[in-house]
């Protein structure tokens, strides 16, 4: 298998594959660095009937800690459930109990529970952490060494921890934790402690923190150690959720006073050759809950991956970061708006650009965080990553608190292209379609084929993730005026898993082009649609910028009469909840044109169009927007220093056609209507963010003469987005064009 990633500019080939002319113009299909290992396709996994907080592997078995009193075979699977208290241990390749049994119980002072495990070097040994007292009956106190091979405690180890350990790290002679703990065997060693691996004798290392450590590994040189948890202070430095000690002495080496927002944590902490990760917590607002890179040799910070969503766990993995968490807003690294939850991503440990790969749990139980722990385990030559959590689905099918994705056996073909063809231009036909989805690939590949064929008219890679779906377009260029063409398209992944066959898309060779569309496009359009689209979701982009529109909640497609006759149709909206917008985040534009057709009689009000930073009808930040009043005024609006509007002196809810341009640049802002130039003023700035264009509507909050409705209730048509200032001899001729062709 080969997993891609990388969304990057516009690339045009030239293809020939049926020795016909074709012009190719999609993304630009990444380079292979690195390849996601695993596929997003779950496999059986045996269940348990509460949370799994922690994971480990050795020789192809994983073991699984938590706070649970029972497994039980897979969904439709068959078997019975059988007890396990707090602990169970599994085939790696096959997600069936191995044969190790053992109970962590606790006598009284609440439930026993196990929230680290951690093998030694050598594999032999493995160390539970947690809050217990005794495992299969034999004292211990929170921490504990299981002989590997036969599956039971060491006596000899006797560590004493009064209060739950909840991180563990192990070398060769040493075993360290973090936790809840102020003393280890009766001696002060607050929230962190290191003990001897073979007898739990407590060791001189002294790294004393004000609040619960929560993670804790070794540098790659095994010279230091990287704490992570909730405190503020490790031997009286001030260095929150985060600090590097000497792993001898635990003296302080590395603090860092101010580096992470105080109303957040260090939930873990994951380290290979070239670098070391964090994964994050916080509540409340402004917090980072995303992941840290750090250098191993400074210690300095090498990335910083800011999305919002409590991370839980991290594995490196052949250049890859894997991660369980919840993140549902990443739009602060340029990624997915604010919005549904997303439980597994990945990301290059080289930066923060995630990779195409989504499988999926829900929230689940407990404190509904979801996946909460993370391992790799080998079985001959395949690989498995293994998650466990809270969660009571995967994938969307019923799998409670452990899965597991192997490295080969990739099954999931991506879904099946939507597609539209269109003839604009004399001697061409162009197909369009919006990137399709894999969630264990980014790059796909497509094959376009013309009149049944069956061998493709054009093959193109392009790249996709799951919130950026572009738009590929395939320029046929080999047709006769007047003659009718049909096109299909599919899309096949690495593994070679390939879509069904597109719906059919037709169209008619055009004998010229239209003048409207011709002025528009001549004029550098970079988003234009024309709303001709038979069917929901995808709008095509009748430009070169290939900005493919996402309809939501059904708006009425087709609608006559346009706004430029002929074959063009236009598209209505309910002024309820109907919107279209664009699914590629962008960068906010500092000189631009906005130009679209509206008509109504509604008397609400709602957005034409405009800026916003999510693309659901929600933005919390929107401006570079042409709303209607309830009185059929219209104001064009940017946020600079304060609201700053222009308003037109007329109302324009009459029922009829009209045409709307907003511009901004380095002369200001012109608001347009009809092929007139209304107002002007000399502001020359807007909010910076990067968003979505919307039309049809998104918030209004806070906005002068806010209408009823923020959403529009009427029909649009024509709406194109210019990197650049139209003069007003370039709108008057758009609507002189559009008049002349009614």
């Amino acid at each position: 298998m080969h997993r891609s990633r990388g969304l990057s500019a516009a690339l045009v080939l030239t293809i020939s594959t049926a020795g016909l002319g074709v012009i190719a113009t999609a993304p630009k299909a990444s380079a292979i660095t690195p390849p996601v290992a695993f596929t997003a396709d779950d496999l059986p996994t045996w269940q348990t009937n509460g949370i799994v907080w922690a994971l480990a592997q050795a020789d192809g078995v994983v073991f699984a800690g938590g706070t649970f009193s029972a497994i039980r075979p897979p969904q439709g699977a068959t078997g019975s459930a059988r007890t396990a208290v707090n602990f169970a241990a599994f085939n790696a390749a096959t997600g069936s109990p191995n044969g190790c049994q053992l109970s962590f119980t606790v006598k009284s002072g609440g439930n026993a529970t196990v929230r680290a495990l951690a093998v030694s070097p050598d594999r032999k040994t493995l160390y539970a952490g947690g809050y217990f007292g005794a495992v299969n009956g034999t004292p211990v106190s929170s921490l504990a060494a299981i002989d590997i091979a036969t599956c039971k405690p060491k006596p000899s180890f006797r560590a004493s921890f009064p209060a739950t350990v909840r991180a563990l790290a192990v070398t060769g002679d040493t075993v360290y934790a973090g936790g809840d703990f102020s003393t280890v065997g009766g001696q002060k060693h607050q929230r962190f402690a290191a003990v001897k691996a073979t007898d739990g004798s407590v060791l001189p290392f002294t790294a004393n923190a004000d609040e619960p450590g929560r993670a804790i590994q070794l540098t790659p040189d095994g010279t230091q150690a990287v704490l992570g948890g909730d405190f503020f202070t490790v031997n009286g430095s001030n260095s929150h959720a985060l600090a590097v000690v000497n792993a001898k002495s635990g003296a302080v080496t590395k603090s860092y006073p101010g580096f992470i927002e105080t109303n957040s944590v260090v939930k873990s902490i994951e380290t290979d050759a070239t670098g070391i990760y964090t994964g994050n917590e916080g509540t409340g607002g402004g917090v980072f809950d995303g992941r840290i890179a750090l250098n191993t040799a400074d210690l300095s910070q090498r990335w910083r991956d800011t999305c919002l969503g409590a991370t839980q766990a991290l594995k490196s993995y052949k250049g890859v970061l894997y991660i369980a968490s919840h993140a549902h807003d990443c739009s602060s690294v340029g990624e997915f708006p604010n919005g549904r939850r997303h439980h597994f991503l990945a990301e290059p440990t080289t930066g923060t650009g995630k990779l195409g790969w989504f499988p999926d749990t829900n929230d689940g139980t407990g404190e509904q965080i979801g996946p909460r722990a993370l391992t790799v385990a080998a079985s001959g030559t395949t690989q498995y990553l293994w998650s466990g959590g809270e969660f009571t689905t995967v994938n969307g099918a019923p799998a409670q608190s452990l899965t597991r994705f192997a490295s080969t056996g990739d099954t999931g073909r991506p879904t099946v292209p939507v597609v539209r063809a269109a003839s604009e231009k004399a001697g061409e036909v162009e197909v369009r379609w919006r990137a399709s989805m894999d969630t264990d690939d980014s790059k796909l590949t497509y094959k376009v084929y013309r009149n049944g064929s069956g061998t493709p008219l054009a093959t193109v890679q392009a790249d996709s993730l799951l919130w950026d779906r572009p738009q590929v377009t395939v320029k046929d260029t080999s047709v006769t005026a007047g003659k009718s063409y049909s096109y299909r398209v599919t899309a096949t992944d690495a593994a070679g898993n390939t879509s069904a066959l597109s719906a059919t898309a037709t169209t008619t060779a055009s004998a010229g082009s239209e003048p409207y569309p011709a002025a528009v496009l001549g004029d550098g359009a970079k988003l234009y649609w024309r709303y001709d689209d038979p069917s929901s979701p995808f709008v095509a982009d009748s430009s070169t910028g290939n900005t493919a529109g996402v309809q939501a909640n059904g708006p009425s497609l087709r609608q006559t009469p346009a706004a430029v006759h002929g074959t063009s149709t236009a598209i209505g909206f309910n002024g309820t909840n109907q919107q279209v917008s664009t699914d590629v985040r962008a960068a906010h534009p500092t000189t631009y044109s906005l130009e679209t057709w509206f008509r109504t009689t509604s008397s609400a009000g709602g957005k034409l169009i405009g800026f916003g930073d999510n693309t659901t009808a929600n933005s919390g930040k929107y401006d570079k927007h042409v709303y209607m009043t309830n009185a059929g005024k219209l104001i064009y609006g940017v946020s600079s220093g304060g609201l700053k509007t222009l308003v037109s002196t007329n109302a324009y809810n009459d029922g009829k056609w009209h045409q709307v341009v907003a511009t901004q640049g380095s002369s200001g802002m012109a608001l347009y209507v009809d092929g007139h130039l209304l107002k002007t003023n000399s502001v020359t700035t807007n909010a910076d963010y990067t968003g979505f264009w919307h039309v049809g509507g998104d918030n209004l909050n806070n906005w002068p003469s806010k209408p009823t409705s923020a959403f529009f209730k009427g029909q649009l048509d024509e709406t194109a987005v210019y990197p650049r200032v139209l003069t007003g001899t370039q709108v008057a001729n758009h609507y002189r064009l559009a008049s002349a062709q009614k």
